[in-house]
């Protein structure tokens, strides 16, 4: 770890910078700059926290091994420090790993049936309810921004934001899109549906895009810019929900880009959830054009995937759930839609931080 001490020294120098900046009243008349400078100084106060903590580790294995040199019952006390020194050291190696900053950010998160016609629509629906209950188990909230339901209760479409509760607390680079952000693909299942009277099994899809909540303050979007249409909000099979026009559909003239939000009962509010769907998109496009420049050096990371593969499969008969990036396979398919999805989800994490340090060290 010696070769980090610059490092770490710089992050402190920036860290005390930050805390003197954070202390001056003005600052915080602006809050979009006052959550960047906090959500940075956040973050190098686990790297530094992290830092300290091996320090001290590295010093009472120290003191234990000098001890056990003339008195070998403190032997297994400096084995368990020894193994607690390499725990806080790969800790720290993870945490000074080159990361993309958007991972501690909030996510959206949107799910659109695919081939299989009503049973997508329902596997979309359980793709909603699992995501849904593991944002729960992590300890972050989620909004339903919008969405299209189909005629047995599935979703043709929907959108999810999962979003970090206030105060809360999680290891940098792990905040809501940190952790679903490899969620994006298609993600296949195969089952008996609901509809299938002769037994037979089925394989249907669903596609998964997860975007980066935007602040204002990251995306400017020129009213000038929006095409904004309202229409009838309606339910399955085009029943009318609300008597007035409050669905708001905007396009982003100069990208193309189109979304539409009808779950609020008024027009501004589906305006707002449709604003923010369309920061985020515009977000993850401008991040994706700076990845395709970058592409040569990070082609070995699995964010870089192409997210219109096949990511995982989702076996029904055999209970059985399959990763197609990391060879993640288990046969607890129940639990994992039941929200129980950190094994998955850590495969990746684990695949995409060794990527990181293989690049940073070489």
């Amino acid at each position: 770890m010696s070769s980090n001490f610059a490092v770490i020294a710089e992050l402190r120098t920036e860290h005390d910078e930050l805390e003197r900046e954070l202390a001056d009243p003005a600052v915080h008349g602006d809050q979009a700059r006052a959550r960047q400078l906090g959500r940075r100084y956040a973050e190098l106060g686990r790297v530094l926290g992290a830092h300290d903590a091996w320090r001290a580790a590295v010093a009472d294995l120290e003191a234990a091994r000098e001890l056990a040199s003339e008195d070998p019952s403190f032997a297994a006390e400096a084995d368990a420090l020894n193994a607690r020194v390499a725990e806080l050291e790969e800790r720290l190696r993870r945490l000074l790993a080159p990361r993309d900053p958007a991972d501690d950010k909030d996510a959206i998160v949107e799910i659109k049936a695919g081939e299989g016609g009503e049973e997508s629509a329902l596997f979309a629906g359980d793709l909603l309810r699992m995501y849904t209950r593991y944002a729960e188990h992590a300890g972050f909230r989620t909004e339903v921004l919008d969405a299209t339901e189909s005629g047995l209760g599935g979703y043709k479409d929907v959108t999810l934001a999962v979003k970090a509760k206030p105060g809360g607390q999680f290891e940098a680079g792990e905040g809501p899109y940190g952790l679903l952000r490899f969620e994006g693909g298609v993600h296949r299942v195969q089952r008996v549906p609901v509809t299938e009277s002769q037994g037979r099994i089925h394989t249907s899809a669903a596609g998964v895009l997860v975007f980066p909540e935007a602040e204002e303050y990251e995306v400017e979007i020129d009213e000038k810019d929006l095409r904004v249409d309202v229409f009838r909000s309606s339910g399955p099979g085009g029943q009318s929900v609300n008597t007035t026009d409050s669905a708001v559909r905007i396009t982003h003239l100069p990208t193309g880009v189109v979304v539409s939000c009808q779950n609020e009962r008024s027009q501004l509010q589906n305006r707002e959830q449709a604003m923010r769907m369309l920061r985020a998109r515009l977000l993850a496009m401008r991040q994706a054009e700076a990845e395709k420049e970058q592409a040569a050096a990070r082609r070995s990371q699995v964010r870089t995937v192409d997210r219109s593969e096949r990511v995982r499969t989702y076996n029904f008969p055999e209970n059985r759930i399959s990763d197609h990036r990391t060879g993640y396979k288990a046969y607890n398919l129940d639990h994992v839609l039941d929200g129980e999805l950190d094994p998955v989800i850590r495969s990746l994490l684990d695949a995409d931080a060794a990527a990181r340090l293989a690049a940073a060290q070489s």
